[in-house]
């Protein structure tokens, strides 16, 4: 299903009966909203779930310029106030829970978010390696050597760049730029709600130890942890996955 939102022609996964409660899903980078089916349809009995293809990701249209984090919360909630939700369960994974973050730290929001649930969420700025800060010097020398000629800069980002970096177009690669390098740890003790962190206890990406963080940082928060899963371990145990979000959220 497509929606336009934004000026921006939005893909979206819809289950349950239409409500001004939701279930709201955002994915993580270079995700898309399909690797939530299994466990909408399982939340669907109860409640109304809508999951956006977020700008730039899924079959999603990228946005009009290099959005930051912001940008992006500002999408999320123009797309909720779209289907008149007025009351919102927020779940995010990886990238969609750094959206939720800073959502949550929003003042006079249009509608009232009850709970959040972050599986596997970034957010927190890890301590870069010395390989990562060899990069980062690599990068910036290479930035001023070629600022002039810029399909070389471009290629010179592209060899010393993550995976993703290397895997998205030019104007995503600036949006992750963007998002990536901000630390939203200082707004962890603002989040007010209820709040479950879901996390693969082999998770490298944002690893274990961010979820510890998170869940001493947020006022009211409980930590699940998926023993034996990575950085998605909503599809590689999902019926575990299930039954924890069933039992947070009494479905």
């Amino acid at each position: 299903m497509t929606v336009n939102i934004d000026n921006i022609e939005t893909n979206y996964l819809c289950l349950g009966e239409e409500s001004e409660e939701a279930v709201i899903m955002l994915h993580g980078w270079a995700s898309n909203s399909e690797l939530f089916r299994n466990s909408a349809i399982s939340l669907s009995s109860k409640y109304y779930v809508l999951a956006p293809d977020m700008p730039g990701n899924g079959v999603t249209s990228e946005p009009p310029g290099a959005w930051f984090v912001d940008d992006y919360v500002q999408f999320v909630i123009h797309f909720i106030e779209h289907f008149g939700i007025k009351k919102v369960i927020l779940l995010g994974h990886s990238f969609g829970g750094r959206v939720i973050i800073k959502m949550a730290n929003r003042k006079a929001l249009p509608f009232e978010i009850e709970k959040i649930i972050l599986v596997d969420s970034a957010g927190i700025r890890p301590e870069k390696s010395n390989e990562q800060k060899m990069k980062e010097s690599v990068s910036k020398f290479g930035k001023k050597l070629l600022s002039k000629t810029p399909a070389l800069l471009d290629k010179m980002q592209s060899m010393v760049g993550s995976a993703d970096y290397k895997a998205a177009s030019p104007l995503m690669r600036q949006v992750l730029v963007n998002t990536v390098n901000e630390d939203l740890t200082p707004l962890l003790p603002g989040i007010s709600q209820e709040t479950l962190l879901i996390w693969g206890t082999l998770d490298t990406a944002t690893p274990i130890s961010d979820a510890v963080k998170m869940e001493e940082l947020i006022p009211n928060a409980g930590l699940a942890r998926m023993e034996g899963c990575g950085h998605f371990a909503f599809t590689q145990n999902p019926v575990l996955y299930n039954a924890i979000l069933a039992s947070f959220l009494n479905v």
